[in-house]
């Protein structure tokens, strides 16, 4: 009998393991909170290993296709005027800053949906809001009224997870001490296809990002030992916003001005901590497992992998909690090492005083400098991420699956 999975979150994680459940011949639903799939979001990346899932699934031709073809990290200073350069390397698999395979999280999104559809049923504008575990089954109760019964629910969301709350309740959130606003605004003509980064005193950023849809990027970052400022509402973020950025140069006004009419996602940078991702027949995956934060970077490689290695241990032991072990015996020490014991970058990438970031701009001028980039030729590229490294299991889908 086909076994089935009913996954909640229809963003990365969920997709993707939609897909490759369905290469291992099983049922998947996926139920969405929000009522229509997203487009929002900004800039993610896809590297190592998380490539490898991509050309497995097929989809990697078409991702590409749909990135914002940046072309690397440029350090600003309060003009606008270029500090340091950091081009896209293509001639090797080891990315930088700006990662071979840049794109929207709502393109990526899309381009999973588009992969899933027919093979998977989606059901928006729904969301779990009980769940019952019977030993041989789990029954997951809907706000729509309705129930269904699955082999495993996959609670794929956010980091933030309300599902997750219904089995793992007091998971974790290392909270970084960072708020970032994310901005969708008209392209100017002045706009180019460079991440754009100022960097200003007490731990501010102001950022400009291409994308290809038309459009333009925009971030405020700045680091606070407030907590909760994401809860707020709009207009108290958007105040905290024009005081926190109301002496800032460069693209700061041109942003201010558009937080009337823009779309804004404000939030607060945090990792998700869970010292067990699986009970029973509920599992988790992705952000509402292991967010690995934008700051040490890799949160979508990690929650691609995971997918591909989740959707291969089930389909490899017809005992769920066997697969489920494996699962995170493989996964886990992965995300440990990304993670880290705190993301590595926030201070120095953020510094607080007007030496820091004169000094941060020093060394990044020296680093890109064309002497410094033939030495580093000289003596090689650095050595892979650990998600560069990381050996993907091989799974055999489809026939061999089912002979295995």
């Amino acid at each position: 009998m086909t076994r089935h999975v009913l996954v909640s979150g229809a963003s990365v994680a969920g997709p993707t393991l939609a897909h490759r459940l369905a290469a291992h011949g099983w049922r998947t639903t996926v139920v969405e909170r929000a009522p229509r799939l997203r487009d929002e979001g900004h800039n993610i990346d896809v590297r190592g290993a998380a490539r490898e899932v991509l050309r497995r699934m097929g989809v990697e031709d078409d991702v590409r296709a749909a990135g914002t073809h940046e072309q690397g990290l440029r350090f600003v200073d309060d003009e606008g005027r270029a500090v340091a350069s950091f081009p896209v390397d293509t001639s090797s698999d080891l990315d930088g800053p700006t990662a071979e395979l840049e794109i929207l999280r709502g393109e990526f999104s899309r381009v999973l949906y588009e992969h899933t559809r027919e093979a998977s049923e989606y059901r928006f504008g729904t969301h779990i809001t009980a769940l019952d575990d019977h030993g041989d089954h789990v029954t997951a109760t809907l706000s729509d009224g309705g129930s269904i019964d699955a082999d495993l629910v996959v609670v794929a969301e956010g980091l933030r997870s309300r599902t997750r709350d219904l089995v793992f309740p007091g998971i974790n959130v290392r909270e970084i001490g960072m708020y970032t606003a994310y901005l969708t605004m008209p392209h100017d003509p002045a706009d180019d296809g460079w991440w754009n980064w100022q960097h200003l005193t007490a731990g501010r950023g102001v950022h400009l990002r291409p994308d290809n849809v038309g459009t333009t990027r925009a971030l405020l970052s700045f680091l606070s030992d407030v907590r909760g400022l994401d809860a707020l509402d709009r207009d108290d973020q958007v105040a905290i916003l024009r005081a926190t950025f109301a002496d800032a140069g460069w693209a700061a006004p041109r942003i201010l001005a558009a937080l009337d009419d823009a779309p804004l996602y404000f939030d607060a940078i945090g990792q998700g901590i869970a010292s067990r991702w699986s009970s029973g027949r509920v599992a988790l995956l992705g952000d509402t497992a292991f967010c690995a934060s934008p700051v040490s970077g890799g949160s979508t490689s990690l929650a691609v992998i995971g997918a591909e290695i989740l959707a291969g241990e089930l389909a490899a032991h017809a005992d769920h909690t066997v697969a489920l072990e494996r699962y995170e015996k493989l996964l886990r020490p992965l995300v440990a090492t990304v993670q880290g014991e705190r993301p590595p970058r926030v201070d120095l990438a953020n510094p607080r005083t007007a030496a820091g970031v004169r000094r941060l701009r020093r060394v990044a001028r020296i680093t890109a400098s064309p002497l410094a980039q033939r030495l580093s030729g000289l003596v090689g590229r650095d050595t892979p991420t650990p998600i560069e490294a990381f050996a993907l299991p091989a799974y055999p889908t489809g026939a061999a699956a089912h002979a295995a």
